[in-house]
């Protein structure tokens, strides 16, 4: 698949889009093995794929379930280093339920893996209480508000990073 991710000499735009799942009080992130950070899972859309689409892809690939979408519920736009170069990545987020509870660990930790640019890394997939967000560290940083906001309707935010 061709993902919606430019590259020019001076900048790299990203869409992205992820996933809000919470499952008794906890909140599903993915850390990757050589990040500090955790962040909500979900990937890059590709040309011709609405964000629904790429979002069951996304997490049919990196952890082997099948979710439905219930709203959208932020819109992000994001800036933050990409290597060398910033990244001006757009990422919407949506609420999301597992429609099988049986694929997945519905606490602790597992292991999961994700293929980007041609080389594969290892993810670690998390359930976090959902009160101890502002004890990690999360991208977005105020996603532990945002989480609070969930019932009041669409969130727009700015992120920089650095």
């Amino acid at each position: 698949m061709n993902d919606i991710l430019f590259r020019t000499e001076n900048w790299i735009f990203s869409y992205r889009v992820a996933g809000i799942m919470i499952h008794n009080n906890k909140v599903l992130l993915q850390k990757p093995t050589n990040d500090t950070g955790f962040a909500f899972p979900g990937g890059h859309i590709s040309f011709g794929e609405t964000n629904a689409e790429a979002l069951i892809r996304e997490f049919k690939e990196e952890i082997g379930a099948d979710i439905s979408i219930t709203d959208l519920k932020w819109v992000a736009e994001i800036f933050f280093p990409w290597g060398e170069k910033p990244c001006h990545q757009i990422c919407n987020y949506y609420q999301v339920t597992l429609t099988d509870k049986t694929q997945i660990p519905l606490d602790g930790q597992f292991i999961s893996s994700e293929h980007l640019e041609g080389r594969d890394f290892t993810i670690e997939f998390h359930w976090i209480p959902i009160d101890s967000m502002n004890d990690i560290e999360v991208y977005p940083t105020n996603a532990a508000e945002l989480l609070s906001l969930l019932g009041e309707g669409v969130q727009h935010f700015v992120y920089r990073e650095g």
